[in-house]
């Protein structure tokens, strides 16, 4: 077994009568917390659980208590997401703090084929999940990016650069508030052949604007499929019936915003990439990739 003893216990705690472990398997991709991929065994037959745990990670009682909330939420929407079972956000029962869920079917897709399709079923769930009202609000949006954090990857041109850097100086804008996924990326949506099957890693939700959600997965898709793929995602997104900034001002800032987020963490993202199957995802692929598509943003004019 990979889970350790305290927490397997807590795990079996959470099952029905009858039921029991009978297989662990590391699910790959994740960054911040490890995965594990449960196979029960009980009266009825097998199904399938999640077990996520963070392991010195210090946001870990947040992300999972936000997570919690929200999956409870969810399971009264049209948004298709694990169903909660158990947390322990404290680690008062096992080694470290825990969440259990059930396991959608399909897998996440990383691959270049298919992606055509994959894009207006990516942008139409994103509106779904722009459209929820929660009783209670998550926290506010928060970005950590700054103008003095960004790296400039070698070799990029400099003037686009400047030019972006000089964004996160500026104010920022105003916009209406939404629910927010705060990671909907390629990762951490599920496909079964050609069908969506649902959105995991709820970690995050926060309220802010839409176009930082929508940010976040173009910056994802131009990384992973290359510059132009971004801003097709954001045109499915308007044509899915998503609404934008209304000033392209203040759209480019989020867009600008949230690719040079990406600057400080390619060696984490790119490795999660190499771990689901994409090989090719090099730090230096992502870095002229990232280059590439800031100059596709506008970043060399102000």
């Amino acid at each position: 077994m990979t889970v350790r003893p305290k927490t397997l216990a807590w795990v079996a705690a959470q099952l029905a009568d009858g039921e029991r472990i009978v297989g662990v398997d590391i699910l790959v991709g994740g960054i911040t917390a490890e995965m594990r991929r449960l196979t029960i065994a009980g009266p009825d037959g097998t199904r399938a659980l999640v077990l996520r745990s963070y392991v010195d990670v210090p946001h870990a009682k947040d992300a999972l208590t936000r997570e919690a909330a929200a999956l409870t939420m969810l399971a009264a929407t049209t948004v298709t997401a694990p169903e909660l079972v158990g947390v322990d956000a404290l680690a008062d029962e096992c080694e470290y703090p825990s969440l259990l869920m059930t396991a959608l079917p399909g897998r996440a897709v990383l691959d270049d084929a298919g992606l055509e399709a994959r894009i207006p079923l990516l942008a139409r769930e994103l509106v779904k999940i722009h459209a929820l009202q929660p009783v209670e609000r998550p926290p506010t949006y928060q970005t950590f990016t700054t103008a003095g954090s960004v790296i400039v990857p070698p070799g990029a041109d400099a003037q686009t650069w400047s030019a972006a850097i000089d964004v996160l100086r500026g104010p920022v804008p105003s916009y209406d508030g939404r629910y927010l996924h705060r990671d909907f990326q390629p990762g951490n949506v599920l496909f079964d052949g050609q069908d969506l099957t649902g959105v995991v890693d709820w970690a995050g939700p926060s309220w802010g604007p839409a176009d930082l959600d929508v940010a976040h997965c173009a910056a994802n898709l131009a990384l992973i499929h290359g510059p132009a793929r971004g801003l097709e995602f954001v045109a499915a997104y308007e044509a899915a019936g998503g609404l934008l900034a209304k000033a392209p001002a203040d759209r480019r800032y989020w867009l600008i915003r949230d690719a040079l987020s990406f600057s400080e963490e390619l060696d984490a993202v790119t490795g999660a990439w190499r771990a689901a199957g994409r090989p090719d995802l090099t730090v230096r692929t992502a870095e002229q990739r990232l280059d590439t598509y800031l100059q596709e943003l506008g970043g060399r004019h102000h």
